[in-house]
């Protein structure tokens, strides 16, 4: 059961003109259950992406960037028309032989939709090592193609959950310049989440019209400040990929980084990427709580977030959230490890909510165990830093660590 987070009402998200989503039932892992998604998208649209650092990238990840590298405003060579996704098999860790069964998914694709392969853009999330079943996917691609509608977002999310409990998915109509722009968005994952330029698999559309530069800048940013400061595990992913799609069929045109109307399309994008970032956590394996960390005052950003990083990896600060145990000097040692250096922690403030735990690097002669338990059974909790070094912040957001994440991963692959 995903923290405080309703499960997405069908009606409530939004066709986004420009694109058509379908689905089917391919059997890659597991019979009766939707593990194919195919995204066909007008020949207006621009297409850019954020993909895992994960050296063993799966050979989707692989292609991808091949496709997207050849698309650019100077020589916009051939769109991307169409994306394809399936669950159960992440084709990673595959070798010469994976990349050759994506390349064959993309080929079966683009000639049941009459584009070239290299319009088409593969994804693939579930079990490493194993041989992706390509036969099952291109048999199922004629149901997908065959059901593909604009108001299929709710169907989308649903085909590419592995292990979630739920679909995430929301979305967003907003009015800029005087035009009206609608953007929707889903996103999978409960596991293996410290994403390294993106999250497990996200994608995000909107009608507006932004040429590919702008579009490659706004993806970076917007992952900069959703899926890039989540963490579940620890673990990225081989197969982390978020997707940002400008239809350009809406008639908002965006030309210049430097606009208004960017700006409020940038923030609106950032918005509602935070927005399927914050269910991937609330989602996470085996979680109880929802968790912010937000570390201020410090020199950097940087060292804001490794030292956020550090308290949201720590299996001990997990762990103890899970019991609602305020053994918060595990909280100061993962501070402590972060790798900042030259951290003088006798400026050092923590507070848990509005309990201040830690005063000046000691504990705060006026906390009151008391106090730190009574938050520690909240199902949102705000962890807070104070490094009286600078100006900068940075937050990262986290879950705790039960009994069920261990189980759900050892029994993965039954």
């Amino acid at each position: 059961m995903a923290v405080n987070s309703p499960l997405p009402v069908s009606a409530d998200l939004k066709p986004v003109a420009g694109i058509e989503l379908g689905y089917a039932e391919a059997g890659v892992r597991k019979a009766n259950r939707k593990d194919l998604l195919v995204m066909k998208l007008a020949p207006t649209a621009t297409v850019a992406g954020v993909f895992t650092l994960n050296r063993f990238c799966a050979a989707p990840v692989q292609i991808c960037k091949t496709h997207l590298a050849q698309v650019s405003d100077a020589a916009p060579g051939l769109p991307i028309r169409a994306l394809v996704i399936n669950t159960g098999n992440a084709n990673a860790g595959t070798g010469e032989e994976g990349l050759a069964r994506a390349n064959e998914t993309c080929t079966e694709l683009a000639g049941l939709l009459g584009v070239k392969p290299e319009q088409i853009l593969p994804f693939s999330t579930g079990v490493i090592l194993e041989p992706l079943p390509v036969d099952r996917i291109k048999a199922a691609l004629p149901a997908a193609i065959g059901n593909l509608k604009a108001d299929n977002w709710f169907n989308a999310a649903e085909s590419i959950m592995t292990t979630d409990t739920q679909p995430k998915a929301a979305s967003r109509t907003l009015t800029i310049g005087g035009k009206q722009v609608v953007m929707t968005g889903i996103s999978k994952g409960a596991g293996m989440i410290k994403p390294n330029m993106a999250t497990m698999l996200g994608y995000l559309a909107f009608d507006a019209k932004v040429p590919q530069a702008l579009l490659n800048q706004l993806v970076k940013d917007a992952a900069d400040q959703s899926f890039n400061c989540i963490t579940i595990d620890g673990d990225t992913s081989t197969n982390d990929s978020f997707m940002l799609i400008a239809t350009g069929a809406g008639e908002l045109e965006i030309t210049s980084a430097d606009s208004a109307e960017y700006k409020e399309l940038a923030a609106a994008v950032n918005a509602l990427s935070q927005n399927l970032a914050h269910q991937i956590i609330r989602d996470g394996e085996g979680a109880t709580k929802f968790i912010e960390i937000t570390v201020e005052d410090g020199k950097s950003v940087e060292e804001c977030r490794k030292i956020a990083y550090s308290i949201g990896h720590s299996p001990l600060v997990k762990t103890a959230f899970f019991a609602s145990d305020p053994n918060l000097g595990r909280i100061l040692a993962a501070i402590g490890y972060a790798g900042v250096d030259d951290l003088d922690v006798s400026k050092l403030n923590l507070y848990l909510d509005e309990v201040w735990v830690a005063k000046n690097g000691g504990r705060n002669p006026d906390y009151k165990e008391e106090d730190g338990q009574r938050v520690m059974k909240k199902s949102e909790i705000v962890v807070r830093v104070k490094l009286a070094r600078g100006t900068a912040k940075a937050s990262v957001w986290t879950c705790d660590l039960s009994h069920d994440y261990v189980t759900i991963n050892a029994d993965y692959r039954s």
